[in-house]
């Protein structure tokens, strides 16, 4: 019997780890195109940008995680969709600029790497960057002993693009007389899950497997849905029609639009023109809390909020198949629930 190394005992197995990551080189080789020069698992990933038809180009970058939803993930021991989750997530956060993503790098680390979840999570990042054009090119898988609990892990990434100068979306064209117009989100997205596991779990005593009658899908699946991708759709509508866009995460309608508006105005939000899914009833019903503090914490069924003139909403609205829910007033940079 081959006798078994010390850091493998000490909890960091680096042959297990080499002898995964070996069979994920297929994986990530679907997402290059011709722009990636380095090879899979090199020290750095290198990505040739193509700058061709730009004034100006600017590289746009962020970094997040998807927080305690991974302990849906755990709990459910469903792993496929937090990388998409997380892929995204980041897209929709350079989207917002007038972006287009380049290349995807990630982070993973465990306190024991389980092959079979590893890969469902790597098959999560390559598909949603292939669905969004988007090269995974390079990022790290981290054996940490005793930094987490058995069967758990965490992940985050960072995406880089480009957008040119003149294009970019800062929120500077926005003028009072805009219309909102909200794009439905799938669900809670990647914020809200500690609130939302408090009052479902703990409060109400559910399960993973409960399923309650408002809701098509039993509750642990509720909560995996898939963060949706906005950019391709962002990316699709005329110069003349956007203005803005504010991407729906932690902080809400409430936190999120000020970061987009310019000094004198503020964004009205009308709570009764869209229809909230049942998700968000069930926790705020459950848990008792205060209706302004669900669209704080909550996407409420808003994924992305786009700005655009009101001459141009009937065009915007074919084109995105959203709904106009608030308008730009004066005001102090601020949203208003009406």
């Amino acid at each position: 019997m081959k006798k078994k190394k010390a850091y493998a005992i000490a909890g960091v197995d680096v042959d297990l780890g080499n002898t995964v990551k070996s069979g994920i080189h297929a994986m990530v080789r679907s997402t290059h195109g011709p722009e990636v020069l380095a090879k899979v698992g090199g020290f750095g990933g290198m990505f040739r940008p193509d700058w061709k038809g730009m004034k100006d180009p600017v590289l746009v970058a962020s970094t997040d995680g998807v927080g305690t939803k991974l302990k849906v993930a755990f709990a459910t021991g469903r792993h496929d969709t937090i990388g998409q989750d997380l892929v995204n997530h980041c897209i929709n956060d350079i989207a917002v600029t007038g972006a287009k993503p380049l290349f995807f790098l990630d982070y993973l680390a465990s306190a024991e790497l389980d092959p079979e979840v590893f890969t469902q999570i790597l098959k999560g990042f390559t598909k949603a960057c292939k669905a969004g054009k988007c090269a995974l090119i390079g990022g790290e898988t981290a054996q940490m002993p005793g930094m987490y609990r058995p069967g758990e892990y965490d992940v985050a990434g960072t995406i880089v693009g480009m957008v040119d100068r003149p294009r970019i979306l800062d929120g500077s064209k926005i003028k009072t007389g805009d219309l909102l117009i909200g794009l439905p989100s799938n669900g809670l997205h990647t914020n809200g899950y500690s609130l939302a596991r408090r009052v479902l779990f703990d409060t109400l005593g559910l399960k993973p497997e409960s399923r309650l009658p408002e809701l098509k899908l039993a509750l642990g699946e509720e909560l995996l849905r898939v963060h949706l991708n906005y950019q391709p759709l962002l990316a699709s509508l005329p110069k003349s029609i956007l203005r803005a866009a504010a991407h729906i995460t932690g902080g809400g309608l409430i936190d999120n639009l000020p970061r987009i508006l310019p000094p004198g105005t503020q964004a009205i939000i009308r709570k009764d023109s869209w229809k909230i899914p049942p998700i968000f009833t069930i926790i705020e019903k459950g848990g008792r809390i205060d209706p302004e503090e669900m669209f704080q914490v909550f996407n409420m069924g808003i994924g992305m909020v786009i700005v655009v003139p009101a001459v141009s909403a009937s065009e915007a609205l074919k084109l995105t198949k959203g709904k106009v829910i608030g308008e730009i007033a004066k005001g102090t940079q601020k949203t208003v629930l009406v």
